[in-house]
């Protein structure tokens, strides 16, 4: 497989920002989008580019441990973006940053994300749940059970995803339960970099987590006129690891209403460390409902 087709590569390339120099009051770095036969840019793609942006207006030994975003307005896959950082606060051992994503003049992503030195303190961790079934001894994913469209999304996937215990891309197996799991990595290997690994698992924390809203309610993603849509995200990296490891995606929905739904989620190794967490509202807008 070469560059020019591999997912992989268009993933690190989406990751590899330019820096476009310090105005008076913000650095800024431009960068492109993967394509997307949706016609809008991949929110976990945004999300990872804002952390990149972020991070490189610091030392790399002051990681990335927490973000809060907002998605402001659907991005266009054919434009480039520019992202705005602002360098809010430097302490002893925490930075804070403020990034905003643009597209022709107006923000389509505004995150604020904080940064610390690692160091020594209290630590516990819920304990991954037992029993989930290793992405071995689960079916092979079937893209035939998907639409044209979604087809040709997930083959230009950078990521691999198993889902446990079915995919809600044609149908929802029962019982509908606002609960899944899903085991996912990147396709190869990816450099050895902790900044490109802690980005990147920013980029697979929104591949999923919206299902657990639709998987509860039996609505699959292929159902005519359903609409879906990230409001905001949240994430706290908890420990480094590697994104080109199977990891195991713990997800739940404790509440939908309104036209919107809440989705929070845990990444655990397959060891069974835990990465990150992970929260996200979305809107869920399906016919007749």
């Amino acid at each position: 497989m070469t560059d020019a087709i591999d997912p992989v590569a268009s993933l690190l390339a989406v990751l590899d920002l330019r820096d476009a120099g310090a105005r008076t009051t913000e650095d800024i770095f431009t960068g492109m989008s993967q394509p997307m036969p949706s016609g809008r840019v991949y929110g976990g793609q945004v999300l990872a580019q804002s952390i990149v942006a972020a991070s490189r207006t610091l030392p790399p030994e002051r990681a990335v441990h927490s973000m809060h975003g907002y998605f402001l307005r659907p991005g266009d896959p054919a434009a480039g973006i520019t992202f705005s950082v602002d360098r809010i606060h430097d302490g002893r051992s925490f930075s804070t940053r403020r990034t905003q994503a643009f597209q022709s003049g107006v923000p389509i992503f505004s995150m604020i994300a904080s940064f610390q030195d690692d160091g020594p303190g209290l630590e516990h961790a819920e304990p991954m749940p037992e029993g989930i079934p290793q992405p071995e001894d689960l079916p092979p994913f079937d893209e035939g059970q998907l639409h044209p469209v979604s087809r040709n999304l997930f083959s230009e996937r950078p990521v691999d995803v198993v889902h446990v215990p079915s995919p809600v891309y044609s149908s929802v197996e029962e019982p509908h339960v606002p609960r899944q799991a899903v085991w996912m990595r990147t396709r190869r290997a990816l450099p050895d970099d902790p900044a490109v690994h802690r980005a990147a698992l920013a980029y697979l924390s929104d591949l999923t987590i919206q299902e657990t809203i639709l998987r509860g309610h039996g609505v699959p993603w292929s159902t005519p006129g359903l609409r879906v849509a990230s409001l905001d995200h949240a994430m706290w990296w908890h420990r480094p690891g590697r994104v080109d490891d199977w990891l195991l995606y713990v997800q739940e929905s404790p509440n939908a209403r309104g036209g919107r739904g809440l989705s929070t989620g845990r990444i655990y190794t397959r060891g069974g460390t835990l990465l990150a967490s992970v929260a996200q509202e979305i809107m869920a807008r399906v016919p007749g409902e």
